[in-house]
């Protein structure tokens, strides 16, 4: 008897052995394809309008700043006090800068690098919380393979991290209920949140509190759990102590109520939307495994006993209201909701493979992908006709289609291997898009800021430019390296008839309709001309 418990325990010693190093594959394998997706032709596109411009700008500040100083600590945005959110993803741009330039690439890179991690993150999370470990693997390919994730994970911004780092955190939250030195993580994890996005890390951190109230109760009484997150908060408080010794009150009320906490209330810059605006934005862009969510919240409604359901209805449904109810709608605020929402699908997937083959699958799914498979199929048509084909748009709608078609014929026959087609499909058509000159769609709906900007490049830095775009763009800050403000027509005219020396930034009928005495062309491109007053002339 004594001999068979012995070799039971050596059998499954050797089984976990074999189980953490088949988990360490993995997680090379997810970071490395996601790493691929991320990064590839990273620099190839210009950095768009507001966040990108943004914090690339502020980087470059701190970039710029003589060795010694503090403009770390207090960066500045176009010369002016910069409150917005703190520096920590700045700081990782600017350190990019000092490596490989300032560019694009090195802009987009950290984002890109901390969002690539999170993959791997999540597949560990996964792991703690399932049993089996398909769940854990659909999981992260799932997550790998979402649109909104990718996209807005390659770009220059802060959301990228934030996941990243509330990934560190909820995988720490889960292993400090069997190993309480986890809970440190949990306090480092929040601590580089509220560095990133400030009041974010709140309301993560309020969702982890949640999850350990409903499932862990014990562990919100333990010392080791409170000490560990004020010692990730003690760096945060220094830091908004430092800005408040620095600045006074102008950062109490710019940089925490104007910036922060206004947010929850009021409609900032104008982004605002009906309370299911991030609904329909999970809608419109978590296809193809949406087409799972039904099941996926049956299955997780009925297993609400569970950890993993507890998890999952935490962290969708407190995030998802919370983002709702707040006054300011920004499409990238939804981000955070992602991983819940592979962890749900992945769940629900493993079922699925478990299935005997053959198995009969809901006709709704035959449906859906048809008609995605309908619109690839006339996006190849689409984007292939005309004097001007778009090849690269075609390639990737074929991508799509073929896809989708494959997907629901094998969906019609009951063969589960409709799964990996969808996994491999929805890869290979992400990558196509990154490859493109399309993934950062937004630059569309503007003129092109990289030739103007170089036109802008000309002047004297230190006069004024005004310009008749009726919006500030970030992006044109940066790459012109100053400010260009916009102003109406009649605001035009009263600066030019004020003789001060200016710059304006004109589009054709404005500068038609205006009255511009001794104007003197500097230069002109893209729809757009730049003029000075000829003070020859006017003397």
């Amino acid at each position: 008897m004594q001999e068979d418990s012995f070799i039971w325990g050596r059998r499954k010693k050797q089984y976990r052995v074999v189980e953490k190093r088949i988990d360490w594959v993995w997680v090379v394998v997810l970071f490395l394809a996601a790493l691929l997706l991320f990064t590839i032709d990273l620099g190839g596109l210009p950095l768009r309008d507001w966040d990108e411009g943004t914090v690339a700008q502020v980087a470059r500040e701190i970039w710029r700043a003589p060795a010694g100083s503090m403009h770390w600590l207090y960066p500045t945005l176009l010369g002016e006090p910069y409150h917005n959110k703190p520096p920590l993803m700045h700081l990782l741009i600017a350190w990019a800068y000092s490596l490989g330039g300032v560019n694009e690439w090195t802009a987009r890179l950290p984002g890109a690098i901390l969002t690539a991690t999170s993959v791997p993150l999540l597949y560990c999370v996964a792991r703690e919380i399932f049993r089996q470990p398909t769940a854990a693997i659909y999981s992260a390919l799932i997550y790998l393979t979402m649109l909104p994730v990718v996209r807005h994970g390659r770009l220059a911004m802060l959301d990228g991290a934030v996941v990243c780092f509330s990934m560190v955190m909820m995988l720490c939250v889960l292993r400090s209920r069997r190993d309480l030195r986890y809970c440190l993580g949990v306090g480092i994890g929040f601590g580089l949140i509220c560095l990133t996005k400030s009041i974010l890390g709140v309301l993560l951190g309020a969702i982890a509190l949640i999850f350990l109230l409903w499932d862990t109760p014990r562990l919100l009484t333990s010392g080791y759990m409170w000490l560990a997150i004020f010692i990730g908060s003690a760096p945060v408080a220094i830091w908004y102590y430092s800005q408040w010794l620095h600045y006074g009150q102008a950062f109490t009320s710019v940089g925490v109520v104007d910036q922060s906490l206004s947010r929850v209330w009021n409609r900032v810059e104008g982004h605002s939307g009906p309370p299911w605006y991030y609904l329909l934005e999970i809608l419109k862009y978590t296809w193809p495994w949406l087409i799972f969510l039904p099941l996926s919240l049956r299955l997780t409604w009925e297993n609400r006993n569970l950890s993993w359901a507890k998890l999952v209805l935490v962290w969708s449904v407190v995030y998802l209201v919370a983002i709702s109810i707040m006054g300011t709608k920004l499409p990238w605020y939804v981000y955070p909701i992602y991983p819940s929402l592979a962890l749900a699908f992945g769940i629900q997937i493993a079922q699925i493979e478990h299935l005997p083959l053959m198995s009969s699958y809901p006709r709704p799914w035959v449906v859906a992908l048809t008609v995605m498979a309908v619109v690839g199929t006339s996006g190849t048509i689409y984007f292939g006709w005309g004097t001007q084909p778009k090849p690269d748009l075609q390639l990737i709608s074929a991508a799509v289609a073929v896809t989708m078609i494959l997907a629901a014929i094998l969906v019609g026959r009951g063969d589960r291997q409709f799964l990996k087609v969808l996994l491999w499909g929805s890869y290979i058509s992400l990558l196509l898009l990154m490859k493109s000159n399309y993934w950062v769609w937004e630059l569309g709906e503007a003129y092109p800021v990289k030739p103007v900007a170089a036109m802008i490049q000309q002047v004297n830095p230190f006069v004024k430019i005004y310009t008749s775009f009726p919006y500030r763009r970030p992006s044109l800050d940066f790459y012109s390296d100053r400010i260009v403000i916009p102003a109406s027509i009649d605001d035009l005219q009263n600066y030019w008839d004020s003789k001060e020396q200016l710059y304006l930034l004109l589009d054709a009928p404005s500068l038609k309709k205006l009255q511009l005495k001794s104007a003197k062309r500097v230069d002109d491109t893209s729809g757009w001309t730049l003029i000075t007053r000829n003070t020859k002339a006017s003397g």
